[in-house]
């Protein structure tokens, strides 16, 4: 009898704080904005089906995710002037040590400024993340540009992150 009064008392205390911690437990959905500069090397790339891609490092700022260093790859192909590029995959790595995961996709054109060009029809997934962004979701536009020569650019992600905040 004691034991089961034990038991019951355990229990009660268990599901007593599970429900004090589910109630600081919400969901969140947050404007998302990230600048950044870029420097991109392009060359090839066997899991792209062009064979030529992207690889990117860069560091920037967030309104939502404060200083931010994030690296990124696509595959590229070229149209003339135009590059397409798509099955892009970032990773944003937060100061607090959690990432953020995104797909991207958009094109680059010239500028008709030398060998600048600027992102067009850009945009981008939020699929995951770690820490408190493991579940993120959310997305948006892709913008920014790009010297052709030498790879230096700028980035600047708009649009919403939904995420569990603990």
């Amino acid at each position: 009898m004691q034991k089961a009064i034990l038991l019951a008392a355990g229990a009660a205390l268990s599901l007593a704080s599970m429900t004090a911690s589910a109630a600081s437990i919400s969901y969140k959905t947050e404007a998302l904005e990230v600048v950044g500069v870029l420097q991109e090397i392009a060359g090839p790339s066997a899991r792209c089906p062009t064979q030529f891609g992207g690889t990117i490092t860069g560091h920037g700022m967030s309104t939502t995710l404060g200083p931010l260093a994030f690296v990124a790859n696509d595959c590229i192909t070229p149209s003339g002037a135009i590059f397409t590029f798509n099955k892009g995959r970032f990773i944003i790595l937060t100061a607090s040590g959690d990432q953020v995961f995104a797909s991207y996709s958009g094109q680059m054109v010239p500028t008709g400024v030398g060998t600048q060009y600027t992102f067009t029809g850009g945009t981008f997934q939020i699929t995951g993340g770690t820490g408190q962004y493991i579940f993120a979701t959310g997305g948006g536009a892709l913008d920014g540009g790009e010297d052709m020569a030498t790879g230096a650019g700028n980035i600047k992600l708009t649009g919403k992150i939904s995420y569990w905040t603990w």
